[in-house]
C-alpha cells in the first residue's frame, strides 16, 4: 500500500468529517438559539448522550477495534471476508436489541446515573421522555458503524466519512419544521435521532453492496471466528465502560451546577472539531493500514505510516489547541451568542473550552498510537491504562468540584487524557522499530511547536485589541473575560452567593445557578 494512499485517506476522511462538523456547528448554533442552556437543552443533551454512550460500547469503540483488524486480514488473504462480516452483523444486532430492551425499561435510572442533579427536577422527566425516543438510534448506528468499518478496511473512505453529515442534516430539518409548525422543540430534536440512524444505515448498506459486500442478516451463531472476535472485543468493552464512567463522572459533576451540562456540551462540540477532523480520521485510516502491513511483515512501511500519521496530526492539532485556549471567549461568543444563549453563558462555556483545548493534542495522539495495539489484537493493555485514567479523572473531577465548580469536569478529562497518552506511549517500547517515530518527525516537531506558539502570541494580541475596542470607553482599561483571553484565567469560578455558604455536607450544597457562575461577565456589562 503506497504512502500517498495513506495521506489521501487522511485527507478524504478528514475533509468529510470537517464538512460534518461544520454542519454540526450550524446545528449547535440553532440548538443554542432555540433552547439556549435551559432545562430542555440539558435534558436533550443527557438523553442524546445515552445511545451514543452505548454505541461506543458495541459499535465504533469495542466492536470495531476487534472487527476491523480481523476483517482487514481476511480481506488481504481472501479468507471469505463476507461470511465473517455477516456473522459479526448478526451477533451485533442480537446484542444491541437485548441491551436496548433493558435500557428502555430502566430509562429513569439511566438518566439519574448520567445526571444525579436532575433528581426532583423537571429535567428528570424531560430527559427520561427524550431518552425513550432517542435510544432506538443505537440499533441503526451500530449497524452503520459495522458497515463503516467494512468500507474503511476496503479503502472506501468517502461513504463512511460522509454518512455522519446526515445526522446533522436531519436534526436541522427537524428544528426548522418544529419552529415553522409550532411543534415542541425538544420532542422534534429527539425524534430526529432514530430517523437519522435509519438514513445513515441505509446509505452505508448501499455503499457496501456496491463494494461487493451486500450483507444479509443471518441467524446468530457462536462460530470459532465469533469466539475470537468476542475474546478480542471483551477487553475493549471493559475499556469502553471505563471511558463511559469518565463521561458519567463529568455529567454528574456538571449536573450539580445549573446550566453547566449545556456549557460543557457546547464547549465539547467545539473542541471535537479538530479531534474528529484530525484524530479520528487518522485512527480510522491507520488501523486497517497497519493491520495489513503487520500481516505482510512490512516493518519499514508500518513505521512510515505511524510517523506520517503523527506528523499530520501534530501539524494541525497543536495550532488548534493553542487557538482554543487563547481565543476561547471570542469563539464561543461568535458561534453561539444569539437567541436563548445569552452573554451570561459565554464566559463559563469559554472556560470549559480552554481547558478542553489544553488536552486536545493528547486526545489526538491517542488515536495515532492506539492502532499499534489494536492491529496486534491487543486490547487488554489499553483497558488497564483506561482503568488508571478513570481513577485520575475521578479524583480530579470530584475532588476539585467543591473548589472550582463545574470546570472540574473538564479539567479531569484533560488530565486523564495526558495520563492515557503517556501510558500508551510507554507501552509501545516492546513493539520494535515499527512503533518508533522516525527522524523526520523528530526534526519537525520543534518547528511545529514554535510556529504554534508564535501564532498563539499573535492571536492573544489580536484578542486583547478586540476586547478593548468592544468595551465601552469607561471600561476600556478592564477588558471583559467574556471577550478577551488577556483576562484569563478568571480569579473566581467556584459557586458563590451574597452570603457565605455553610460548609457543604452533600453534593447539592455547592450547586449554583448559571448566572452566578457567569458573574464576571455580568459584572462587566453592569459597568
Amino acid at each position: 500500500m503506497r504512502p500517498v494512499r495513506l495521506i489521501r485517506g487522511f485527507v478524504t476522511v478528514g475533509g468529510w468529517t470537517l464538512g460534518s462538523r461544520v454542519v454540526g456547528f450550524i446545528r449547535d448554533m440553532m440548538i443554542a438559539a432555540f433552547v439556549g442552556a435551559g432545562p430542555v437543552a440539558e435534558a436533550y443533551f443527557v438523553a442524546a448522550q445515552l445511545p451514543n454512550m452505548f454505541r461506543r460500547f458495541f459499535a465504533e469503540g469495542a466492536f470495531n477495534t476487534a472487527f476491523v483488524p480481523m476483517f482487514s486480514k481476511r480481506l488481504e488473504a481472501g479468507e471469505n471476508p463476507q461470511a465473517f462480516a455477516e456473522e459479526a452483523l448478526a451477533g451485533l444486532v442480537t446484542v444491541v436489541i437485548g441491551v436496548s430492551v433493558v435500557a428502555m425499561a430502566v430509562m429513569p435510572w439511566l438518566v439519574l446515573a448520567m445526571a444525579w442533579g436532575f433528581a426532583q427536577d423537571e429535567r428528570w422527566g424531560l430527559a427520561t421522555l427524550y431518552g425513550w425516543i432517542c435510544f432506538p438510534y443505537i440499533l441503526f448506528i451500530s449497524v452503520a458503524a459495522l458497515l463503516s468499518g467494512l468500507l474503511n478496511a476496503g479503502g472506501r473512505f468517502i461513504a463512511a466519512a460522509a454518512a455522519p453529515v446526515m445526522m446533522n442534516v436531519v436534526l436541522i430539518a427537524a428544528m426548522l419544521l418544529a419552529d415553522l409548525r409550532g411543534w415542541d422543540m425538544g420532542l422534534a430534536m429527539s425524534w430526529s435521532m432514530p430517523v437519522a440512524g435509519i438514513v445513515q444505515a441505509g446509505m452505508l448498506w448501499i455503499a457496501a453492496a456496491r463494494m461487493g459486500f451486500p450483507l444479509r442478516l443471518r441467524r446468530p451463531k457462536l462460530t470459532p471466528d465469533m469466539r475470537r472476535l468476542l475474546a478480542i472485543a471483551f477487553p475493549s468493552v471493559l475499556a469502553g465502560g471505563v471511558v463511559q464512567i469518565n463521561l458519567m463522572v463529568g455529567k454528574q459533576v456538571s449536573s450539580l451546577f445549573e446550566g453547566a451540562v449545556a456549557w460543557l456540551n457546547y464547549a465539547d462540540r467545539l473542541y471535537q472539531l479538530p479531534l474528529g477532523v484530525v484524530g479520528i480520521a487518522i485512527g480510522i485510516v491507520l488501523l486497517p493500514d497497519i493491520s495489513r502491513r503487520l500481516r505482510a511483515g512490512d516493518t519499514i512501511g508500518g513505521r512510515h505510516a505511524l510517523s506520517r500519521g503523527a506528523e499530520f496530526a501534530l501539524i494541525l492539532t497543536v495550532p488548534a489547541a493553542v487557538a482554543l485556549m487563547v481565543i476561547a471567549g471570542p469563539l464561543i461568543s461568535v458561534l453561539f451568542q444569539r437567541g436563548a444563549f445569552t452573554a451570561a453563558e459565554v464566559a463559563p462555556t469559554a472556560l470549559a473550552l480552554a481547558i478542553y483545548g489544553a488536552g486536545l493534542p493528547a486526545f489526538v495522539l491517542q488515536k495515532v498510537i492506539q492502532p499499534l495495539y489494536f492491529a496486534r489484537e491487543d486490547t487488554q493493555r489499553p483497558f488497564r491504562y483506561a482503568l488508571n485514567c478513570m481513577g485520575v479523572n475521578l479524583v480530579a473531577a470530584l475532588g476539585l468540584a467543591p473548589l472550582i465548580g463545574f470546570s472540574a469536569a473538564a479539567l479531569g478529562t484533560t488530565i486523564a487524557g495526558w495520563v492515557m497518552l503517556a501510558q500508551l506511549w510507554w507501552g509501545t517500547r516492546e513493539m520494535g522499530e515499527a512503533a518508533r517515530f522516525d527522524d523526520r518527525l523528530r526534526r519537525r516537531l520543534p518547528r511545529i511547536v514554535l510556529a504554534a506558539a508564535l501564532m498563539g502570541l499573535a492571536l492573544w494580541g489580536c484578542g486583547t485589541c478586540w476586547a478593548m475596542r468592544s468595551t465601552p470607553p469607561r471600561r476600556a482599561t478592564a477588558p471583559s473575560p467574556c471577550w478577551s483571553s488577556a483576562a484569563w484565567p478568571p480569579t473566581r469560578w467556584r459557586p458563590s452567593s451574597p452570603a457565605p455558604p455553610a460548609p457543604p455536607t452533600s453534593p447539592q450544597a455547592f450547586a449554583v445557578s448559571a448566572d452566578a457562575a457567569a458573574a464576571p461577565c455580568a459584572a462587566s456589562r453592569r459597568g
